[in-house]
């Protein structure tokens, strides 16, 4: 999931540079995202790993 939302900042990054202000905007919205998702699942396998001991 982390590797998802860094591929689409870097796709944002490149479309900055190259102009593409509407492309860009909607990778970074979508890495956004995927990095919220991964940070919430993270956390919750956290607290899954320590209620299990």
């Amino acid at each position: 999931m982390l590797n998802y939302a860094i591929v689409f900042f870097v796709i944002a990054i490149i479309a900055a540079v190259l102009g593409f202000g509407g492309i860009a905007a909607g990778a970074a919205g979508i890495a956004k995202i995927l990095f919220v998702v991964f940070l919430v699942l993270a956390v919750l396998s956290l607290l899954g790993g320590m209620l299990r001991k």
